[in-house]
């Protein structure tokens, strides 16, 4: 049986002629709707019969981000017994004990087996598994230097600063300015450290979503005339130890967590 498993093996079908008889712009972007399930494929004027009636019904359903992510876990965890955890413990800042390798992430355990199987004291969503994961296989090796930047600075952090910004400075910006009072003590679950006030911010606290990745956050009480303020900050190496794409999915699944916390238990 004949399936079509993606936009490119739909738009070979086509005529590309870009007629707009099916009211899409270009025979790719039919192609796509196609893909998606938006559009059926006879709808195209120019398609013979004969290959509407053998691909009609034949796209295979376009998968969700939570199932491409699952399957990227997957596939990491799959190459977990390709590797050295007792070696990989020295790298990444964890310990190898009763053939697991154990690291803290916001100050909770999170192990691995030499079959690749997790477990973990908090909640293991592929939001964290992936980075995590990637880290493990990939990432450590390079010293925390102490010197704070924020994501921008970052070797690629400029061009993902915007979604950055977006998905996960705002959002935690949010429950700053709503939950002022107790937006360091809901940190405390994550095992937050208070340091001295850095950059002259009202509250400044790190976090360490890895061993080697660690993270500064950095909140500016608003003042008469001036409204709040709020960044993220990163160590200068922080891409040496972790890819762009795993600093930005880490947080963005700590911000989902802590966005959580705080609407369940903080009270105005």
């Amino acid at each position: 049986m004949a399936e079509l498993k993606n936009t490119m093996e739909i738009f070979k079908l086509l005529d590309k002629s870009n007629c707009r008889e099916c009211n899409e712009k270009t025979c790719l972007a039919f192609a796509a709707a196609v893909f998606k399930g938006k559009r059926q494929i006879g709808e195209c004027p120019h398609l013979d019969r004969e290959t509407i009636e053998k691909y009609s019904g034949k796209t295979k359903r376009a998968q969700s981000i939570e199932e491409d992510m699952a399957d990227a876990v997957a596939q990491l965890k799959g190459k977990i017994p390709n590797i050295d955890l007792t070696a990989t413990a020295d790298r990444v800042g964890g310990r190898f004990s009763n053939d697991k390798l154990t690291i803290r992430i916001f100050g909770r355990n999170f192990s691995v087996d030499s079959n690749g199987r997790l477990f973990s004291d908090i909640h293991i969503n592929p939001w964290l598994a992936i980075p995590v994961l990637n880290y493990i296989l990939e990432g450590g090796e390079t010293p925390v230097s102490g010197k704070w930047v924020p994501f921008r600075e970052l070797s690629n952090g400029m061009v993902r600063n915007p979604l950055f910004q977006r998905r996960c400075e705002d959002p935690l910006k949010r429950v700053a300015d709503e939950y002022t009072d107790f937006f360091a003590d809901l940190l405390d679950i994550f095992d937050g450290k208070q340091v001295d006030n850095l950059f002259d911010s009202d509250i400044s606290i790190v976090l360490y979503p890895l061993p080697l990745v660690p993270m500064l956050i950095c909140y500016w009480k608003p003042e008469e005339g001036m409204e709040s303020s709020f960044h993220l900050f990163f160590d200068a190496t922080a891409e040496d130890n972790l890819h762009i794409d795993s600093i930005y999915t880490l947080t963005a699944g700590f911000v989902h967590m802590f966005e959580k916390i705080a609407i369940r238990h903080a009270v105005k």
